[in-house]
């Protein structure tokens, strides 16, 4: 599990006392499109799961294999994906994520670590060529579907190996890099974090700045996951192209927490043409699985004793942990369709980024027929099933695409 800040209990009450709105089903949703007599919705959205590109833009297996190997072409034991639970759930584009700890900004490494990372997956395409395959473009994903592979595509969590040297952009859009997390848990040389109290840049720095029409130019998506609102609005103010959220949910449901998007944010991201892609994360869907951690902190504190691995064990032995559902899940897309539309909603679990936090009916990358599932059952159509699958990235990155060609031509 990557490290995530803590959260002072001062938000604490507010929090708790809004979480019953969560688990709530939202209304307004597209009319009900009938799975026919002849199958149940069920059958249909494994159909659907089967037939249909799926792009997950966040799943963290190139950390979690630097820290504890595993075959992944094969049935592992531990973490949330592999080869076989992958078909089986009909992911055939998941964006790998070439996570780097905000650690590295200060003690150096990050740019070392983002290659070491690269190469693993690299590796496992030359281990397992006839399962995966790099991606590189949206015409990679296309025409790498129905042939059994999975499409790998690489997005850099944290900008750190940037270093302030444009020439790192070029090293890591060369090796794959098709989006870079401009910042992670800290403010760094490129912008500040949501989750650091010390805003050092107010929004982005000098160098971030430039690093955006950069991005643009080379035609690589930005990430504004993990940034604080003023970057937020510092990017979606500079950028000529969508921008994503690659892996965010809605501060409507999680008040105070800063990691998340408020409606506000919404309505700019939409005007930007981006897309929010939904972090399955419990912490990040409800309040109460949000404040968890801050609980057993004041716990740990009120006992004079550390907050360690067996006082959590104990603590989640007594005060079990509040998992979302996958109807929480929903909730959020419901929430974002409603607020902006179907084109601006997608998928982003974080899978084997957020620990033993994943939603019920949501525990792995064979889930998505039960997302699909759900989504049937709230009357969404398959048009706007395939949008939110990978209708609405693929769109925003052949965008991306399109400008930095632009670009390049008028060169």
């Amino acid at each position: 599990m990557k490290t995530r800040p803590s959260f002072s209990l001062s938000i604490l009450a507010s929090a708790l006392l809004s979480a019953g709105l969560t688990g709530c089903s939202s209304t307004g949703t597209p009319a009900f499109q009938s799975a026919g007599n002849d199958i149940t919705v069920e059958q249909q959205a494994r159909q659907i799961a089967q037939q249909r590109i799926i792009v997950d833009t966040h799943i963290d297996v190139p950390y979690r294999l630097h820290k504890d190997w595993e075959d992944v072409s094969q049935a592992t034991k531990r973490g949330e994906f592999d080869y076989p639970r992958a078909r089986a759930g009909g992911l055939n584009a998941p964006f790998m994520s070439i996570y780097i700890p905000a650690s590295y900004e200060r003690t150096g490494g990050g740019y070392q670590l983002a290659n070491q990372l690269i190469d693993s997956m690299e590796a496992l395409v030359g281990r397992a060529p006839d399962k995966f395959a790099m991606a590189y473009t949206t015409a990679d994903v296309q025409n790498q579907f129905g042939s059994q592979k999975i499409s790998l595509a690489l997005g850099m969590e944290n900008g750190t190996p940037i270093g302030g040297d444009l020439t790192n952009l070029q090293h890591f859009y060369q090796r794959g890099i098709r989006y870079i997390t401009l910042a992670h848990s800290e403010s760094n040389h490129i912008s500040d974090s949501s989750y650091d109290l010390r805003r050092r840049w107010q929004g982005l720095s000098p160098f971030g700045k430039e690093l955006v029409v950069a991005m643009n130019n080379i035609g690589m998506m930005i990430d504004i996951s993990h940034v604080s609102d003023d970057a937020f609005y510092q990017v979606v103010g500079l950028s000529k192209v969508p921008v994503i959220a690659s892996h965010s949910s809605l501060r409507s449901y999680t008040p105070g927490f800063e990691r998340n998007m408020d409606d506000d944010m919404l309505r700019a991201l939409a005007k930007n043409g981006g897309v929010v892609q939904i972090n399955f994360g419990s912490s990040f869907v409800t309040a109460m699985a949000n404040q968890y951690g801050a609980l057993r902190k004041a716990a740990a504190k009120q006992a004079g004793v550390a907050d360690d691995a067996a006082f959590e064990l104990a603590f989640r032995k007594k005060n079990p942990y509040p998992f979302a559902t996958l109807d929480t899940v929903l909730d959020h897309i419901d929430h974002v369709v409603k607020l902006i539309g179907i084109e601006h909603v997608g998928i982003g679990s974080d899978y084997d980024g957020v620990g033993d936090s994943l939603p019920i009916g949501l525990k792995d990358v064979a889930s998505y027929p039960n997302l699909i599932q759900g989504l049937l059952e709230r009357g969404y159509n398959e048009q706007d099933i395939d949008k939110i699958l990978s209708g609405n990235l693929l769109r925003v990155w052949r965008e991306v695409e399109a400008f930095a060609a632009t670009q390049k031509a008028q060169a």
